[in-house]
């Protein structure tokens, strides 16, 4: 792989989007212009969006330039993990056994359920009186 040559990835999760950007360097994580400290202030985000390099064994190999809009910071974080396992696999594709193992290029489907007419929210009914 050429130095200045990026490889893209992009992840989704809930309403959240992210567009990854990997290339060989000394390990700089910038998510929206920010580090990853910054940007997700619990660990448990932290860690989920360093998960894919830790499986990789490319902490510190590579740097990482994410855009993430929409949904919010556990969203964020779930779609940055999916589109850093992505762009590693067109980065390196003997990667994908390691990452598909680890449950990191499926897609979570879980959504948001719908507001029903006549009712509070998705499940939430009005108060039942028996008399």
């Amino acid at each position: 792989m050429q130095e200045n040559s990026y490889c893209w990835g992009t992840g989704r999760r809930k309403n959240a989007l992210a567009r990854v950007r990997l290339c060989p360097g000394n390990g700089e994580l910038k998510i929206n212009d920010r580090t990853v400290e910054e940007y997700f202030p619990r660990l448990v985000w932290q860690a989920q969006v360093l998960q894919s390099l830790k499986v990789a064994n490319l902490e510190g190999k590579v740097d990482v330039f994410v855009n993430a809009s929409g949904g919010g910071l556990t969203g964020q974080a779930g779609a940055i993990k999916m589109g850093i396992a992505r762009a590693l696999i067109r980065m390196n594709p003997d990667l994908r056994p390691a990452l598909k193992k680890e449950g990191l290029l499926t897609r979570d489907p879980r959504m948001v359920e719908r507001k029903k007419f006549g009712q509070k929210g998705a499940r939430g009914k009005r108060q039942f009186s028996k008399r």
